[in-house]
């Protein structure tokens, strides 16, 4: 199956695997913030971890983290530390967590300036030699992902948390059997370790900017009335 294929196949399997599933139930941000201490420790009070090896939940899709703790508490996403926090989890309280951790407003990262031409290249045009697609057709060119197709948000997170696990696909670990499960693995797979760090740099500090609103020049309406010159 091509890579295009199995990237539209996998959108419209998740969505009808979560339907199979049962809705993710309506998750509140205040029952989150009451739950959230347990995850603080590794993630941060308000989801921007300090330590780049924990990813940073702050701004991620509420149906994103939901996903994930279904899959840390099943098993299909092997972390025994998550593992041991998901399991007491009901399905509401990880609808709460994921609510107020999307919630949060994320604290973006910076770029190493080396790794901007190699990492923007393949984010916004991928590399066509070995079939690696844009980062952005299914990320966004803002990087803020695909909520429906529950492609995550990756604009800001931790360089050192992106590389390690693209490392990771690339290495041959998945997060599942299912088609969704296999498009990331099969794309790190052709990536080499240089550009997976470029990539994940670049990623790390990409940021939606920030419209310039210009002033508006301040008239003295005082001295333009008693200055009959002006009139």
């Amino acid at each position: 199956m091509k890579l295009g294929s199995m990237m539209i196949l996998g959108a419209i399997l998740i969505a009808a695997g979560a339907h199979a599933e049962g809705a993710m139930p309506a998750g509140t941000v205040a029952a989150g913030k009451a739950k959230s201490a347990i995850c603080a420790a590794c993630h941060g009070m308000d989801g921007n971890s300090t330590d780049p090896q924990y990813p940073k939940l702050a701004g991620q899709q509420a149906s994103y983290i939901y996903r994930q703790l279904v899959l840390f508490k099943t098993g299909v996403r092997q972390n025994p530390i998550m593992l041991g926090m998901a399991m007491p989890l009901s399905n509401q309280d990880m609808a709460d967590l994921a609510a107020y951790f999307a919630a949060q407003k994320i604290i973006t990262g910076v770029a190493d300036p080396k790794a901007v031409a190699v990492g923007q290249a393949l984010y916004r045009g991928g590399d066509r030699a070995s079939g690696v697609p844009a980062c952005m057709a299914c990320h966004g060119p803002d990087g803020r992902g695909n909520p429906g197709a529950v492609y995550p948000h990756l604009a800001g997170q931790h360089a050192t948390y992106l590389r390690t696990v693209l490392t990771a696909w690339h290495d041959g670990t998945t997060w599942g059997k299912t088609t969704h499960a296999e498009i990331m693995p099969t794309i790190a797979r052709r990536l080499t370790a240089a550009q997976i760090a470029d990539v994940a740099s670049y990623i790390a500090g990409l940021h939606t900017a920030t419209p310039i609103v210009p002033t508006q020049p301040t008239v003295n309406n005082a001295a333009f009335a008693t200055n009959p010159a002006q009139q």
